[in-house]
């Protein structure tokens, strides 16, 4: 899936949701902070959103809370996911169908549209799921905007099992 990419000394992943506030700078959060100590391949995290609703804002307050809480530091400002984000990105890892459809609708080429998956396509216990399967929902990291803290937690699980999956691929 992403062999190439173990040859570069540096790899820039966007992690992409839809307001930018909640899930896609969660899992910015998680996987600056695991790689914080790599140097090769030297890992590069942003995040964006398909919409434009909260662009310039910090995180969701819930989000923040729930992964400071778990440990992690991490500084965020919104922003919207745009067509020159495929030349910046060597991966873009969505986390939801309609996420998916908006990234791929601004692909320039093939050679872009290679660089989209769901994060949760890393997630070990679902990496035999095919996205263009009818189970493709699987996939999905659910939006916890405004739900309570414990849907913010289990979307943190969501997200950690399927960086720690990411990061076990771009390791061996």
């Amino acid at each position: 899936m992403i062999e190439h990419l173990k040859t570069l000394s540096e790899i820039r992943i966007t992690m992409v949701c839809m307001g930018n506030i909640c899930r896609s700078p969660m899992a910015a959060a998680v996987l600056s902070n695991r790689t914080a100590q790599w140097s090769s391949p030297e890992i590069i995290v942003d995040s964006s959103g398909t919409s434009a609703w909260h662009i310039g804002q910090g995180a969701h307050p819930t989000s923040q809370k729930t992964w400071e809480r778990a440990g992690y530091k991490y500084s965020h400002s919104a922003r919207q996911f745009k067509s020159s984000d495929f030349f910046e990105s060597d991966l873009i890892l969505v986390m939801d169908s309609n996420n998916y459809k908006k990234v791929i609708e601004l692909a320039p080429d093939n050679d872009s549209r290679s660089k989209v998956f769901y994060l949760r396509c890393f997630d070990p216990a679902l990496s035999a799921i095919d996205p263009a399967s009818a189970q493709f929902n699987e996939l999905e990291v659910p939006d916890p905007y405004d739900q309570s803290s414990e849907v913010y937690e289990e979307t943190l699980v969501m997200i950690e099992r399927a960086v720690d999956g990411l990061l076990q691929e771009l390791s061996h």
